[in-house]
């Protein structure tokens, strides 16, 4: 046995009707970093680095909470996206600016962090956390 990870990267492939709009949404406005593009005969792909990648599973009932605490109601599919941010306020602030939808306000949760949610391009929900202090 060794100490090395099986899984090197998770990456999150996104199909995105108005791809201009996606990556114009992902890489200039949120700030994701190009790793790099590439082109078929018909279509293209951009790989933008997210940071370090975590995948959280939750069972129904608990993912139920989490929209709970965020939105007020049950509002998620099957997959949303967290991005740990700096300021979640002024972030919330440029992507609705940008054309996402604002789904819930920053809100402080139990967990101690602020949260907020909104629909973006490529048909993701997002939620944009900030961790707190105190």
């Amino acid at each position: 046995m060794t100490d090395e990870p099986a899984v090197r990267e998770l990456r999150l492939v996104v199909t995105a009707a108005d791809y201009d709009e996606a990556l114009h949404f992902y890489r200039d406005v949120l700030g994701l970093t190009e790793r790099g593009a590439f082109t078929s005969p018909d279509g293209r792909v951009t790989i933008l680095d997210a940071g370090r990648a975590t995948l959280e599973l939750t069972d129904p009932n608990h993912a139920a909470f989490i929209d709970e605490v965020e939105v007020g109601r049950r509002v998620a599919g099957p997959i949303r996206v967290a991005f740990q941010v700096d300021d979640s306020v002024a972030t919330t602030s440029k992507l609705a600016a940008a054309g996402a939808q604002v789904v819930a306000e920053p809100t402080r949760t139990p967990w101690n962090s602020l949260n907020s949610r909104l629909e973006a391009p490529g048909a993701l929900q997002l939620t944009l956390f900030t961790e707190l202090d105190d």
